[in-house]
């Protein structure tokens, strides 16, 4: 069975995706430095069937170390700095963990000879959609946002990689996901806490902003595919098909809870907000076989369930940033 070095395995995708992986049988190292969004809790139920190092991607020595120590076949690279409004803030984390941290890697796997690099990027690089259409895996990109320009750099670093050395990329673009063990400082888990607690749930602009939601074992479940199936070279999108404007998410969820509507707050909009993200998802059907098996409606409610049982981990995380 194969080995898996796996970035970022602490985080929200990056520990379903390990939980997932030991149940499948592999055998997987994880590299994490437990920011504020990393938690060894995730990984609690498989802690003793994985190897664990704290280590940022940009240590170039200890991740020198860990693929010498542990010699893997193939990279998952999830470590991402990933929240739009904390790039607003502040680009330079973004910068340094998307785009450096992501050539480090990628050159100490060229000099590893590591047979497969899957690296994860997102459907923000793609930019905006205002009208109709969606985006292929041949869309050019046109991020809009720090953050999805630390992503597209990474997500081209890879590409490049593979043209000029012949490093063994995959590049996957999954649409926004949703499900348990989301850091809440994202939409849902931000709705969820703040109407437990009565408070104003604040929404950007008027709430018509669209995303495409896939529920978190989903796509951790197309990852698995594309890594066994998938094309060296390739990029691959990740999406359900499901499209919500940000206002029917909270109002979904809000009744989910059994709250009223007028917990709702409009505020003002966030700087340079994307309109619409949409992912045409027919290549990884097609050419793998997938598609997802959880829809928005069981999702959410799974979702809003898991956080009312688990309020004393999601409220130690609370942030202010919506």
């Amino acid at each position: 069975m194969k080995k898996l070095l796996v970035t970022g395995g602490a985080g929200f995708i990056g520990s379903e995706f390990v939980r997932q992986g030991v149940k499948k049988g592999y055998k997987i190292i994880v590299v994490d430095k437990l920011s504020y969004a990393g938690d060894l809790e995730r990984l609690k139920e498989v802690k003793k069937e994985i190897t664990f190092y704290r280590t940022d991607v940009t240590d170039k020595d200890s991740l020198k170390h860990i693929f010498k120590t542990e010699r893997p076949d193939t990279v998952v690279h999830f470590a991402a700095e990933s929240h739009v409004d904390r790039s607003i803030l502040d680009a330079s984390p973004f910068l340094d963990t998307n785009v450096k941290g992501t050539q480090i890697l990628l050159d100490i796997a060229r000099k590893y000879g590591i047979e497969r690099f899957i690296n994860i990027s997102t459907d923000e690089v793609y930019g905006e959609i205002k009208g109709k259409g969606r985006f292929y895996e041949t869309t050019p990109l046109n991020p809009n946002s720090p953050y999805s320009v630390s992503k597209a750099a990474a997500d081209m670093l890879g590409r490049a990689c593979h043209r000029t050395y012949g490093i063994p990329v995959i590049t996957i673009r999954p649409s926004n996901n949703y499900g348990p063990w989301q850091y809440p400082e994202k939409l849902i888990p931000v709705v969820i806490l703040r109407a437990l607690n009565n408070e104003k749930v604040p929404v950007y602009g008027k709430g018509k902003n669209i995303r495409e939601w896939v529920f978190v074992s989903d796509c951790a479940d197309a990852i698995f595919k594309i890594l066994e199936k998938g094309k060296i070279g390739e990029i691959y999108n990740i999406g359900s098909g499901e499209e919500k404007r940000n206002i029917d998410v909270v109002k979904t969820v809000l009744k989910l809870l059994g709250k009223s509507e007028d917990l709702i707050e409009f505020t003002k909009d966030r700087l340079g907000h994307d309109f619409r993200y949409s992912l045409n998802s027919n290549k990884i059907s097609k050419q793998i076989g997938w598609k997802r098996k959880i829809h928005f409606t069981e999702g959410i409610q799974k979702t809003v369930k898991w956080y009312v049982d688990n309020m004393k981990w999601a409220k130690s995380k609370k942030t202010g940033l919506g």
